[in-house]
């Protein structure tokens, strides 16, 4: 199952580049078992492998642009080490319901940022494209805390804020989604937070499934498909809102009933 997961993920990542942690943390953790913690560090390096395989494609054909990528990573990197940083600190109760429902309201957010209209204005992007560390700090703030955000958000910004072609702005992406997670993963390395048996079994169906996807990019409608992935990510983050809520509602309800419970004991005594 992790490996059909896997390569289809990996699949969607090399047709249309967007990002896949929107619904590799759901799947490790709705299916997985795995906390909330140890799936985003495994989607960490899961992401930052496909990258590693899918860049060398548009590198190729030199689809990337330095300096956007440069002005997205002055903003992203800082954001990131705090989006790490508040992930470790509110997930030292492993199970806590409060990070899967913070994480389900993220990677929702960020599936729905794909039907937004993208409209590209060239010299509006040439007066304004210094904004562009300032709109990448938050796209790194969601990526430290859930893997996700570098592909929605940043192919967003990056059609608003430059002039690029949409193939240089799914290169350009790409590159910056993965220098972000070989940064988040080896924080996450360093906390222990990484399921090895669980990437491995994501990687068997993944390696094959990214190729296969690069391959496939110009003969499949990339829009279309970016929709149904989209749609897929969002059912995927409302269903960890939905269970991360009943969780702490059960939680609650316990803890009450406890404290009910041991209040008659004492009255009784």
């Amino acid at each position: 199952m992790n490996s059909l997961i896997g390569f289809l993920i990996a699949a969607a990542v090399g047709l249309t580049g967007i990002d896949g942690g929107s619904f590799t943390v759901p799947a490790l953790v709705l299916l997985a078992g795995l906390g909330a913690g140890e799936a985003v560090g495994t989607a960490f390096l899961f992401a930052g492998v496909l990258r590693l395989i899918a860049a060398p494609f548009y590198l190729a054909e030199k689809q990337i642009h330095s300096r956007y990528l440069w002005l997205l990573l002055q903003g992203a990197v800082p954001g990131l080490l705090v989006g790490t940083w508040a992930l470790r600190l509110l997930n030292r109760d492993a199970g806590s319901p409060v990070v899967i429902l913070l994480l389900g309201i993220l990677l929702a957010a960020s599936s729905s940022v794909t039907f937004i209209r993208r409209v590209q204005n060239p010299s509006f992007a040439r007066n304004n494209h210094r904004w562009l560390p300032w709109l990448a700090l938050p796209i790194g703030l969601e990526s430290g805390f859930s893997s996700a955000g570098a592909g929605a958000l940043g192919t967003v910004v990056l059609l608003n804020y430059s002039e690029m072609t949409p193939p240089q702005v799914v290169g350009t992406d790409l590159l910056f989604g993965l220098v972000l997670a070989v940064i988040g993963s080896a924080f996450h390395w360093s906390f222990g937070s990484i399921s090895m048996p669980i990437l491995l079994q994501l990687l068997l169906g993944g390696v094959p499934g990214v190729v296969f996807g690069c391959l496939l990019a110009r003969r499949v409608p990339a829009n279309k498909l970016k929709t149904a992935v989209a749609m897929v990510a969002l059912f995927a983050g409302l269903q960890l809102v939905w269970t991360g809520s009943r969780t702490l509602v059960l939680r609650r309800a316990t803890n009450t009933a406890k404290i009910t419970g041991q209040t008659g004991v004492g009255h009784a005594r």
